[in-house]
């Protein structure tokens, strides 16, 4: 005889399962895509809020969604710039297609704070530092990636943490069958029908000490739905129970990759705020670099004039037979040539400019201009550690008149004296607020720990336990009532298994080279850690170097500024007499150009400096929305106080 089976929809037995189906979906499924973000959003962010309180004692709110409006949004529509398409202005201009649904309760966000400093129309819009910064906190790429970064961490650890959960699982399956019988003529009674129902819930629990609990229960529902007492049905129950005793016994060994996973967390936390120190220091430096460009440009439209200036008084000159030709072709000559570096000076401004957008996350067509103020504040921060003290500066002519050879004083060591005090005590600053320095720290802790439970895989294992089951046929004529079959489950319906598992360490070839490979790792925790602890040191003997030489190097810009300024304006009252020489003239205005520019360079090598060194020592207090706090490093002893005019006195 041959059979055919054949899925076959439908009919009473069909409607009652399927609705028994969607009464299931609809308890389980009736929750959005919105909720499920909301519960990982809010998951996430349980996760981030502990961490954060561990690594630096406090908790910020933490979002990664694009605000609702952003500062390059408003730049875009406001100063008409190009874009290729929607996606340029943000998340939320991406239209409705195919494979995008616009749904602004999926993409929740509040506005971009930076976009303050916008005023609307298609004028530049000024930007000082402090600006800069959280301009970049909400729109640079870079920055936002590694807040998601973070974000996911958080996430993944949420899936460690489930481990010891207990985890709940339920099924319900329903088929039917018609087998027919082809040689069977009659069209009715050729064919019989077979079905099956069942439903299981089951759960399952791990401990931390490595007991393990697992139970069950099913059962046939085909009776149940359709009320057809001809249909067996029956239910079964297990539960089972291990309990390690030797081998994997202990919550250290069991929960390893939680604590792991733990620990990996943190040191995620740490490095993202050490980064933020680190994106603090890149966007201050790119913004005095823009800063300085700027003012490099405008020494050069002040050197030019003068250049312009001094030509047209020599053509006087050389009219009125008060210079020769020569020197007037020669001033001419240097006109054309500040021409030229004022046209490279204009080009390399407006290079850095755009190099500055796309760090901060901006269009490289926006136009913006950095605050003027921030360059006067600049200078006069920077100027406090720049008095002259006129002892300091008394000029000599190198050797004294009776032959007395001049004793150069060395400059300040970080090996000794006032500098290495001041060097000591920025070391063990740095030690206690470094992040990453605590993170080879505890990375130590963690290959001795993993030591640990090598050595536990080396133990015989030895695990006890115990099963337990129930099953009830109802198809057992014995068991009707009313003429309908019922399930009913009774204690003597069960039976219980005791189970104990022994596996003797005869071979651990496997486990003994893992342990010998733990105590490698604790060897190399160690060398690791030595050289973190050597390499912090010799960055902060480095910064304190570069403060110190920096410092000096600004005392001397400033000299050199003021003398050319006085050599300048000498030689311009030597020219209106006709007593200059324009050879001597022209290279007092270049040395003065170039001192200016030096002087600036000084300046803003000197706030970096120090910006840099608060990064290094781990003291800048950076939020996640691009504001911060720096340091009194005065008071800390690890710069010296700027000198006040009395002390020159």
């Amino acid at each position: 005889m041959m059979q055919k089976t054949t899925v076959v929809r439908g009919g009473r037995l069909g409607r009652c399962t399927f609705a028994a189906a969607v009464a299931l979906l609809s308890v389980t499924g009736c929750r959005s895509p919105q909720d499920y973000r909301e519960e990982a959003d809010a998951t996430s962010r349980a996760y981030l809020d502990a961490a954060q309180m561990e690594v630096s004692g406090r908790t910020e709110k933490f979002d990664i969604e694009t605000p609702a409006d952003t500062l390059r949004r408003r730049l875009m529509l406001d100063q008409r710039l190009y874009a290729n398409d929607p996606a340029s202005f943000g998340i939320r201009d991406i239209p409705t297609n195919r494979y995008w649904r616009a749904d602004e309760r999926l993409m929740p966000g509040g506005d971009d704070p930076s976009i303050s400093v916008w005023k609307g129309g298609t004028n530049a819009i000024e930007i000082g530092l402090v600006d800069s910064v959280r301009i970049a906190a909400f729109n640079s790429p870079e920055y936002r990636s590694r807040k998601e970064t973070l974000f996911k961490a958080a996430l993944d650890m949420d899936l460690e943490d489930d481990a010891f959960r207990s985890i709940f699982s339920g099924e319900l399956d329903a088929n039917m069958s018609i087998q027919r019988d082809p040689q069977e003529e009659d069209a009715i009674h050729n064919h019989s029908v077979s079905h099956q129902e069942s439903a299981s819930l089951g759960v399952s629990r791990k401990f931390r000490n490595g007991v393990r609990v697992t139970g069950s229960i099913m059962a046939n529902l085909a009776g149940m739905l359709t009320g057809n007492t001809k249909t067996a049905w029956g239910s079964s129950a297990d539960l089972s129970i291990s309990i390690p005793l030797m081998r994997g016994a202990g919550e250290l060994v069991n929960t390893e990759s939680l604590t792991q996973a733990q620990r990996s967390f943190i040191y995620e936390v740490r490095a993202f705020e050490q980064y933020k120190r680190q994106f603090i220091c890149r966007i201050e430096s790119a913004y005095l670099a823009l800063v300085l460009a700027k003012r490099r440009q405008e020494n050069q439209d002040e050197a030019f004039r003068r250049v312009i200036r001094s030509t047209r008084r020599s053509y006087r000159m050389a009219e009125a037979s008060r210079m020769s030709q020569s020197d007037f072709e020669q001033a001419h000559q240097s006109e054309l040539s500040s021409k030229a570096s004022w046209i490279a000076s204009c080009q390399s401004y407006e290079s850095t400019k755009d190099s500055f957008k796309m760090t901060l996350g901006l269009p490289p067509d926006a136009r913006i201009e950095p605050r003027e103020g921030d360059l006067v504040e600049l200078e006069r921060y920077v100027g406090r550690f720049a008095e002259l003290a006129p002892s300091e500066y008394d000029m000599g002519d190198g050797e004294g008149a009776d032959g007395e050879k001049i004793v150069l004083d060395p400059p300040d060591s970080v090996d000794g004296g006032d500098l290495k005090a001041r060097t000591d005590a920025a070391i063990a600053i740095a030690f206690s607020n470094r992040l990453d320095f605590a993170t080879s720290r505890d990375e130590l802790e963690d290959a001795q720990r993993r030591l640990l439970i090598a050595e536990d895989s080396l133990r015989a294992e030895v695990t006890v336990g115990a099963r337990a089951a129930n099953f009830a046929d109802l198809a057992d004529p014995g068991m009707r009532r009313n003429g309908e079959r019922h399930g009913k489950v009774h204690p003597r319906d069960w039976t219980a298994n005791p189970v104990l598992t022994v596996d003797l360490p005869i071979e651990r070839r496997s486990e003994r080279n893992a342990y010998r490979n733990a105590l490698i790792a604790v060897e190399a925790a160690v060398r690791s850690y030595q050289q973190a602890e050597d390499e912090l040191k010799s960055t902060i003997r480095g910064d304190m170097r570069s403060m110190n030489q920096t410092k000096d190097n600004l005392r001397i810009q400033f000299m050199a500024m003021n003398l050319a300024e006085r050599r300048v304006r000498n030689q311009e009252i030597l020219l209106q007499a006709g007593r200059a020489d324009m050879t001597v003239m022209l290279e007092a205005q270049d040395s003065l150009v170039s001192a200016k520019n030096s002087l600036y360079a000084a300046m803003i090598d000197y706030k970096n400096q120090e910006l840099a060194l608060q990064r290094d020592l781990g003291l800048l207090e950076v939020s996640v929305n691009g504001t911060w706090k720096e340091a009194d490093l005065v008071a800390l002893g690890v710069i010296r106080a700027p000198r006040s005019p009395a002390s020159d006195s």
